[in-house]
């Protein structure tokens, strides 16, 4: 259904034809395809699984035309591309309408399909209102259902948290307390290179390949699947002991091209700090991002001073007035007062904008981005090492 509608929308385009609306699209690759033999098939599934196909290609043409226009905000979107039936990840989804439902023996009745056993990690709080079915890379199904809930905010609490995330250390907290970074990929390095070599050396086509191609998925997943609860549990325990919670708005993609881009992708940093953000908009807590241009590691959390260049290699420092800082406290100290000044000023924190940025100020307006650093041949003069195919 979504590349039948791509296709045809793509036609029209060319030809110099009307753009094909959404019910005509409708009636084009449901109603009149399943009259065809070559779509006949289409009607041994349930219309809502074909209709809500049809719906997400819609939406991806209108997010498309939306960043043309530019009321999309973020990165400008391409045209809407083919999926292949042989990608890594397929979904299928459930509304009301399809008239899924939850037997009293715990199985989930899908229409078209029949009764499916599920092994439920919570029960549902509510009715849900759609649910869909996911088959990941490693061949495991997964069923997701929408519900709607009232979480109430948690108990108030005089704790405040900065956080400077790093490296050596995932997270430093401002009031001293370090948590380690587990490294999931780098544990399982070994067994993934021994599994990816097998994978190489299989005829392409034959079904053994087929199995290591498994093999592989299952070991990615389980690494994915340790780093993410490793991500809630810690939010959790952080938004539910710290009223206020101020975190550095990095940019991970410029992170990412670097050397140390194997470790930036390890620690996951946009995922935690976006669990961070929902949940303290869920259980009414203030989240606040620094800009990413605030030095928060060469800035004196005793005088105010900011210190001169300071290489990575530094992790402890003394001041001028005397002040003896380990760099990530320090850092995290900073982000916290940068974030007390932000909320004391009357700008919106994150989780009150719907994770959108922050208007600027008419002070802040006036100011302009740091120059751009100067890139070699390898890229900019500080990150040696960078890979000139790193785009």
């Amino acid at each position: 259904m979504f590349n039948d509608a791509i296709a045809l929308r793509n036609q029209a385009h060319a030809d110099a034809l009307p753009f094909i609306s959404d019910a005509e699209l409708s009636r084009r690759v449901i109603t009149a395809a399943k009259q065809t033999p070559e779509r006949a098939w289409l009607g041994e599934v349930s219309a809502v699984v074909l209709q809500q196909a049809l719906a997400d290609a819609c939406a991806a043409f209108g997010n498309f035309f939306a960043s043309l226009t530019g009321r999309r905000k973020g990165p400008r979107l391409g045209q809407p591309r083919f999926r292949s039936r042989k990608d890594s990840r397929q979904a299928i989804r459930f509304t009301k309408n399809a008239r899924f439902a939850i037997t009293e023996g715990g199985k989930l009745r899908l229409p078209k399909i029949g009764d499916v056993a599920v092994r439920w990690s919570r029960s549902l709080p509510c009715e849900p209102s759609s649910v869909t079915v996911v088959k990941d890379a490693a061949g495991r199904y997964f069923a997701s259902f929408v519900v709607e809930v009232a979480a109430g905010p948690l108990p108030a609490t005089s704790a405040e948290a900065g956080i400077d995330l790093g490296l050596s250390h995932f997270a430093v907290l401002s009031n001293g307390r370090k948590i380690t970074s587990p490294r999931f990929p780098r544990r399982a390095e070994k067994k993934l290179k021994r599994l990816h070599k097998a994978l190489s050396r299989k005829e392409k086509g034959s079904k053994n390949r087929a199995r290591a191609r498994i093999q592989v998925a299952r070991q990615h997943a389980k690494v994915a699947d340790a780093r993410r609860e490793f991500h809630h549990q810690t939010s959790t325990r952080i938004i539910r002991e710290n009223q206020t919670v101020v975190v550095e708005d990095l940019a991970v993609k410029g992170l990412a091209r670097t050397r140390l881009a194997k470790s930036v992708h390890d620690a996951g940093w946009s995922q935690f700090t976006g669990m961070l953000e929902y949940k303290a908009k869920l259980y009414g807590r203030t989240f606040v991002r620094v800009d990413r241009f605030f030095p928060s590691s060469k800035l004196c959390s005793a005088c105010g001073t900011i210190a001169g260049a300071m290489p990575l290699t530094v992790r402890e420092w003394t001041c001028a007035c005397g002040a003896l800082h380990d760099r990530d406290i320090n850092a995290a100290i900073n982000i916290l007062t940068a974030g007390r000044r932000q909320v004391a000023a009357g700008r919106k924190p994150a989780s009150e904008m719907g994770g959108k940025r922050r208007p600027k100020t008419p002070a802040e307006a006036g100011k302009t981005r740091p120059p751009a650093r100067k890139r070699g041949r390898n890229g900019p003069a500080d990150e040696t090492g960078s890979h000139r195919s790193a785009a």
